[in-house]
């Protein structure tokens, strides 16, 4: 009797649990089929007008592009540059390399307001003029502690044994790093730039301090909210959740699906 009230109470905190995480989800995506002007009940639908009238203004669309190409060149950036640091710290002796890992690492731990308005200082000091460029340089300082300390977990002692014997077969260190070394490290390397893609695209802080005409989803989403509630911007928030899903269910596919495999 005892098991089966524990089972029993078990079963109703994972459904209270999900559902406090999911409920919002949820009513998000439910009121962006709402047939009416306002995404309130009673629910009138579905309808997918309002996702016609996404597709159909021009400023979201290129704030959807605008955001597929920060989250790519920045993910990028910060994988490659947090792979080459990764390599460097697990293969050579630096000095101080566990103070240079901490001082890398250190982004993770400080607010994105923070990091935002240091970037902002900084490239106005330089007389640099907000753009998508800046938003991408300010996703890369965010994203690469997080792509170097995937990366930098992975890198095993067991792959230093298969780099030697590259070496031996007249192999040179960038060969050996772009051949050898990436190849076993992909499945981290994609799991890095997955996350990152995932959290540049849906970042808002620096994308809106570090932007001024061309600006990303999350920004222009903003703006609508001004105005007022719409089931226009749910059907934005509706569209920015499938694309993060879209991201995730890919790492979970091609990265630790090939993990099962026997």
């Amino acid at each position: 009797m005892r098991s089966r009230l524990s089972d029993i109470a078990g079963g109703a905190y994972a459904v209270l649990i999900y559902g406090f995480i999911f409920l919002p989800v949820a009513v998000l995506v439910l009121f962006s089929f709402q047939g009416g002007q306002l995404p309130v009940p009673p629910f009138n639908g579905p309808s997918l007008k309002w996702y016609a009238a996404v597709f159909a203004d021009a400023k979201l669309t290129r704030a959807l592009i605008n955001s597929l190409i920060v989250a790519v060149a920045s993910s990028l950036a910060a994988c490659l540059l947090g792979f080459l640091a990764a390599y460097g710290f697990a293969r050579y002796r630096l000095p101080g390399s566990a103070l240079q890992r901490g001082l890398l690492i250190a982004p993770m731990t400080v607010s994105s307001l923070i990091i935002g308005l240091g970037l902002l200082a900084v490239l106005n000091g330089l007389g640099l003029r907000l753009s998508l460029w800046t938003v991408g340089i300010g996703h890369v300082v965010i994203n690469l502690p997080l792509c170097f300390a995937i990366i930098y977990a992975a890198m095993g002692d067991h792959h230093v044994n298969i780099e030697r014997a590259a070496r031996d077969l007249g192999a040179g260190d960038l060969q050996v790093m772009a051949l050898v070394t990436a190849p076993m490290l992909m499945p981290s390397i994609l799991a890095a730039f997955f996350l990152a893609m995932t959290f540049s695209w849906d970042e808002f802080i620096i994308a809106f301090l570090l932007s001024r005409f061309d600006v990303t989803l999350p920004v222009e989403i903003w703006s609508l909210l001004r105005s007022g509630l719409s089931p226009k911007t749910n059907a934005v928030g509706s569209l920015v959740f499938l694309i993060s899903v879209t991201l995730l269910l890919a790492l979970e596919l091609f990265l630790f699906g090939r993990k099962a495999k026997p």
